[in-house]
């Protein structure tokens, strides 16, 4: 006998079963809801994008283009990767039409993307991503508003200010500092990238690593605030954020990142770790013709939101959308039980009508299994009489109603 396929899912992605995708599209709705306020105007593209896009200079860092795309060659020769981010493609759209469009442009979208990485919590090979950007403004205050964006996505989940701290860096900070210090430009990446995990060794480690490098630790001191993050803490405080700070640390490990970055922190100690973050991108649309246009902006996953709800009691509770599953006496009433079906879809109502070829009380724990809140039976009684009684399959709470208060009842809970 042959053997069957397995039900499991390729290693590092999931199946969205209905409470599953519930969460997801609560998820993406929220992300919407929150970007639209602001002004953000919303775009989509193909997952597929010319490999080319992430080997060019500051599109990417070596190791995501070696080891951590999904590439192919397709039939006609070319080579082709999953996007594992949005922002060269944003940027490759905007290019592509600059023309056309009114600065400063303010974009989202809510795209999947792909690493080949290994799995562990908060991370995975695919997952949903809100990508907010801002086109074509060189004031801090764009680069604020993005970050207010993100605090404003975070409350609008229910976190309070002290359920995630917002720590700002800069690349240029760096940079100056790398100039001051005379470092070679292959020290320079070794500054970014241990800065980059620092809070993944010790700090022995870290400071032992600095000195190797030719950097006093003091002048990474939390205390010497550049004047870009300065500026951008000054326009978040004006705004009533009380929770960003100044963290020499952060520098995010993309290449095409040259000011003001952030990463939002859990602050919850079972899930202490960055969730998402940002930044600015000054010259990423000069990889497609020579007049650069400033961008800023961040990306914030699905995967690192979900344990930041999760932990906190935050994740919404799952409900049917389906108001009234109709069940019949027999296969005599399954005409009648649709005709009453199409008259409470007309009135906005949500009805799964059964077809009669099972037995009433399995038609019940169908019902139950699928987590319907109500049943309705539909039998020669109450065909005749027009009086009907709905069942909560919750509490067994049974109402008795007539046929024209049925679809009020219903749109009521």
């Amino acid at each position: 006998m042959k053997d069957k396929l397995s039900t499991e899912s390729y290693k590092g992605v999931r199946d969205f079963y209905p409470e599953d995708q519930q969460f997801l599209n609560y998820l993406l709705a929220t992300y919407r809801s929150v970007a639209k306020k602001f002004g953000y105007v919303e775009y989509h593209a193909s997952i597929l994008e010319p490999s080319e896009l992430y080997k060019a200079k500051g599109a990417d860092n070596e190791e995501l283009v070696s080891e951590q795309t999904y590439t192919f060659v397709d039939r006609g020769g070319r080579e082709v990767t999953l996007r594992p981010e949005m922002t060269p493609t944003v940027a490759r759209m905007v290019a592509a039409k600059r023309r056309e469009f009114g600065f400063p442009l303010r974009l989202f979208s809510i795209p999947n993307v792909f690493r080949y990485e290994r799995p562990q919590r908060g991370r995975l090979r695919e997952h949903w991503q809100l990508n907010v950007d801002i086109f074509g403004s060189e004031s801090f205050a764009a680069d604020a508003e993005i970050i207010q964006v993100a605090y404003e996505v975070m409350k609008a989940f229910g976190a309070e200010e002290n359920d995630f701290v917002i720590k700002i860096g800069s690349r240029a900070f760096v940079d100056a500092l790398a100039l001051e210090l005379e470092l070679s430009e292959e020290n320079t990446k070794k500054l970014v990238g241990l800065l980059d995990r620092k809070n993944k060794i010790s700090k022995e480690e870290f400071e032992s690593a600095l000195s190797e490098l030719g950097v006093p630790p003091e002048k990474l001191s939390s205390n010497n605030i550049p004047a870009d993050v300065q500026a951008v803490l000054d326009v978040l405080s004006g705004a009533g954020i009380g929770n960003a700070v100044f963290d020499p640390s952060i520098v995010r490990g993309f290449a095409y990142y040259t000011g003001v970055v952030f990463e939002v922190f859990d602050t919850r100690e079972e899930n202490s770790r960055s969730l998402f973050g940002g930044g600015r991108y000054d010259n990423l649309t000069e990889l497609f013709d020579n007049e650069g246009i400033t961008g800023v902006g961040f990306g914030m996953g699905d995967v690192t939101m979900h344990d930041f709800l999760d932990v906190r009691g935050l994740l919404p509770t799952y409900q049917a959308p389906t108001h009234v599953y109709m069940a019949v006496a027999s296969e005599q009433e399954v005409p009648h039980a649709l005709l009453i079906a199409q008259e409470l879809r007309e009135q906005g109502v949500n009805v799964a009508s059964d077809f009669g070829d099972k037995k009433l009380a399995d038609q019940i724990k169908q019902a139950s299994k699928n987590k319907v809140p109500y049943l309705l039976v539909i039998g020669q009684n109450e065909l005749t009489s027009g009086n009907f009684v709905v069942r909560d399959l919750v509490s067994g709470a049974e109402t008795p109603l007539d046929r024209a208060a049925l679809a009020s009842f219903f749109l009521s809970r």
